[in-house]
């Protein structure tokens, strides 16, 4: 390929919390486009919470990935002030009010990380985090904003949430040289992506296979860490503390970034679409490329025809509260009801959040499930998929789930909460697509009975389960097939590092 020689790798993917630290979802799909692109250099960038979060790598990399970058944003680390504060300019704290209110406003082009991060400027480290006008700045905020939390959990809030961009701005001097950058989400690893960008005049491309920003609102939402001061007679549920709104406020902003920057900016499903045209990316550089699988490998794992599908339910997933694991266990029991024989098996790993874990196991131990729920923890598909009748998906959130891609290949219809593309994928997306039929049900969030409902109806029912089986293999084969989306990133690749320069 011409220019190679120049640069470190071709493609620098810029991942958070995802490949390949943590299997499963985006990870798999990194790994596929790694794996089925050969002809392309990749650099790997990783970046994670703290070191101890993370048990090494989980997959083998590939021969055509040249580097891994680790970068943990939130590492244990024995604060110091500088030895000598730096003096600024008697505007700073107006000049920090400029930039927050344009920031608060949605105007995204005011942060300029190469100007404002210059070394003896107002918006260094040292001189945020320490200096005088930045104490009078915090404190006038507070005064003017802040409504109900203490001064103390404002100040730390405001602290931590500056606190990786100069880590990030770090981490893109450090990054390779590279012909594009490619990031499957924006948040933090949409800001280095975007740094990087920036810094070698290169393009970026944003591949979001879940509307980061909402996800992290729904987390942040339920997050305990965020202290919430109001009195029970202020708190009123409809409204989002003041602490909360920063968060929220601060992904939102991170998001702008990486929507103003990229081109491509890439969704799985319609729907995704129009939620970043909402959220302010250009509708001109939004498109849509979905997933794929494997479907001639995904093939030798279907049952004959006529076979009688086993009595068994399972989910694919991390057992993670977005997941809502609780809602498939409590389906397993009153599945079990009305058909005594059927089990209910949970695939997937257990260690991302082990207090969540623990409650499932409590949850199913109560409700009595004994042998009749199994946790597999993390399996290879070959080996689970021919045992299984039935595929569950009870997540609250989804983009595009690759396990349900891979159900309807091996021949296993689905029954999912209408979440993301879900419903969709089960239905068909447009007129020839829905003309294959139903490939299961779709169900209401948090919704037991009804799940438990679906799965039984076609365990039980041998003519609909084989039309569910029908229609999802031949929708697997026709939309969702990998070469087709492998071929697609190739082709848009070239396209991109052919263009040249960054937007």
């Amino acid at each position: 390929m011409l220019e190679s020689a120049a640069h470190d790798c071709d493609i620098a993917l810029v991942l958070e919390g995802t490949y390949p630290y943590v299997k499963g979802g985006v990870s798999s799909w990194v790994h596929q486009l790694i794996s089925q692109l050969p002809h392309w250099r990749f650099g790997a960038v990783f970046l994670g919470s703290q070191a101890k979060d993370y048990r090494g790598l989980q997959y083998e990399l590939p021969e055509n990935v040249t580097s891994l970058q680790t970068l943990y944003l939130f590492a244990e680390q024995n604060e110091r002030p500088p030895a000598k504060v730096p003096r600024l300019p008697a505007d700073t704290p107006e000049r920090y009010a400029c930039l927050h209110a344009s920031l608060r406003a949605g105007n995204t082009d005011a942060l300029d990380f190469s100007a404002q991060f210059a070394a003896g400027g107002p918006f260094t480290e040292e001189a945020f985090l320490y200096s005088e006008p930045a104490w009078q700045y915090i404190t006038a905020a507070y005064e003017a904003y802040a409504t109900e939390p203490s001064f103390v959990d404002y100040f730390w809030t405001v602290r931590n949430l500056h606190r990786p961009l100069w880590a990030l701005a770090r981490a893109a001097r450090a990054l390779p040289r590279a012909r594009l950058f490619l990031s499957p989400s924006t948040g933090y690893a949409g800001l280095l992506a975007v740094l990087g960008a920036q810094a070698q005049h290169r393009p970026l491309v944003l591949m979001e296979h879940g509307i980061y920003t909402k996800e992290r609102r729904v987390d942040l939402m339920n997050a305990d860490w965020i202290n919430d001061a109001r009195s029970p007679l202020q708190h009123d549920p409809t409204e989002v503390s003041h602490l909360r709104e920063m968060w929220i406020r601060f992904f939102e902003i991170l998001g702008g970034l990486a929507y103003r920057q990229a081109d491509p900016i890439i969704s799985l499903f319609e729907t995704a679409r129009q939620q970043q045209i909402h959220d302010g990316a250009e509708a001109a550089r939004t498109r849509i490329i979905p997933n794929g699988v494997d479907v001639e490998r995904l093939a030798r794992l279907r049952r004959a025809r006529g076979t009688a599908p086993p009595p068994v339910i399972c989910l694919l997933g991390r057992v993670v509260r977005i997941k809502d694991i609780k809602t498939f266990i409590r389906a397993a029991h009153a599945l079990r009801q009305r058909l005594p024989g059927a089990q209910a098996w949970i695939v997937g790993p257990e260690d991302e959040d082990p207090e969540y874990s623990r409650e499932c196991h409590e949850l199913a131990q109560a409700l009595g499930l004994g042998e009749s729920l199994r946790f597999f923890g993390f399996r290879r598909i070959e080996e689970i998929l021919p045992e299984v009748g039935v595929l569950v998906l009870s997540s609250i959130s989804e983009g595009l789930p690759l396990s349900i891609l891979e159900g309807f290949a091996a021949g296993l219809p689905c029954v999912t909460t209408d979440v993301g593309a879900c419903s969709e994928l089960v239905y068909g997306r447009g007129e020839q697509d829905r003309a294959l039929g139903a490939a299961g049900a779709v169900i209401g969030l948090a919704d037991h009975e009804a799940l438990a409902h679906a799965a039984a109806a076609l365990l039980e029912d041998s003519a609909a389960y084989a039309r569910a089986a029908e229609a999802a293999v031949r929708r697997a084969e026709t939309y969702y097939d990998q070469r087709q989306m492998i071929d697609t990133f190739d082709r848009l690749f070239a396209e991109r590092i052919g263009s040249g320069e960054a937007r």
